[in-house]
């Protein structure tokens, strides 16, 4: 069996730590904070363990070394170890607002004494900001999960979900959003659905999601509907088996509407359904994870 290792890094304050429990609950030996330098000898340790379920959290922390860690990693792969980078992110003002609420101070807070800002918030926001500078190039690498509106369960489901897939074939998720809160900061295609009929002026149908029987049959009985799902669709299936041949291990698709709850929800439904037969497909529903 080959062995798997999945990285998790990302901003501090976004829930590493919660996805870190998270796999060890799924079977994986997990380590937190690992110095860079030591990434490789820890793997092959624990390859002579017979472990073959690995996490490993990185952060900040280890800012000096980071820049070592692609090249590990390539490594990693050329000795034929399945390996899985997440990227856990969230927006500044909701980092700046988990800092203070846990009155934690960021690592990258500046601590001299003679070069403390009297602006406690510009001082965090400064270093959220120079904590992303800092790990862009892993950003880049990984599948970027935002946490902004994740409640600890839920994130905890979603790593779940995602290291359950299997780890050599990519996985291609669909996650439906409202646009009203945001675009998914780690979408790597999104669809903008909102020219769409719209359920909600049906006042049956208002209080129902996509998900549901009534909204579902109103919505296939109008043509454009059908016609963004078919044109969506034709893009994913010219583009995935290149994106798969690019050693990508996600790739998620955005489909967002007004409210995050009728058009796009059902679009997600229906995607997942249709890919399901020839892909390994994972579903979210962004909206209705969030609590009102």
């Amino acid at each position: 069996m080959k062995q798997e290792l999945v990285l998790i890094t990302g901003m501090s304050g976004s829930g590493k730590s919660v996805a870190l429990h998270a796999l060890e609950d799924a079977g994986y030996y997990c380590v937190d904070n690992l110095p860079p330098e030591l990434l490789l000898p820890f793997v092959q340790l624990e390859e002579q363990h017979n472990a073959s379920k690995v996490a490993i959290a990185m952060d900040v922390r280890s800012a000096n070394s980071l820049p070592l860690v692609p090249a590990q990693l390539a490594h990693l792969r050329a000795l034929d170890v399945n390996v899985r980078l997440l990227f856990l992110d969230a927006t500044t003002e909701i980092l700046v607002h988990r800092f203070s609420e846990t009155r934690r101070r960021h690592p990258l807070s500046r601590q001299d004494g003679a070069e403390v800002l009297h602006d406690q918030q510009r001082d965090l926001v400064e270093a959220i900001e120079h904590e992303r500078e800092l790990l862009s190039e892993l950003r880049e690498e990984s599948h970027i999960i935002d946490t902004s509106q994740l409640r600890s369960s839920k994130l905890q489901g979603y790593i779940k979900s995602l290291i359950s897939a299997p780890a050599t074939q990519l996985t291609l998720m669909f996650e439906s959003f409202a646009f009203k809160r945001g675009i998914p900061v780690h979408a790597d295609y999104v669809f903008d659905v909102r020219m769409l009929p719209n359920p909600h002026y049906e006042a049956a149908l208002r209080p129902l999601t996509g998900r549901d029987a009534p909204v579902a049959e109103w919505l296939a009985d109008h043509d454009p509907v059908e016609k963004m799902a078919s044109q969506i669709s034709d893009f994913l299936h010219s583009w995935l088996p290149s994106l798969s041949q690019d050693h990508r291990s996600y790739v998620t698709v955005a489909i967002g509407c007004t409210g995050g709850q009728h058009r796009s929800v059902y679009l997600v439904e229906l995607l997942t359904a249709r890919f399901a037969s020839d892909w390994v497909t994972l579903k979210r529903h962004r909206e209705l994870d969030v609590p009102l």
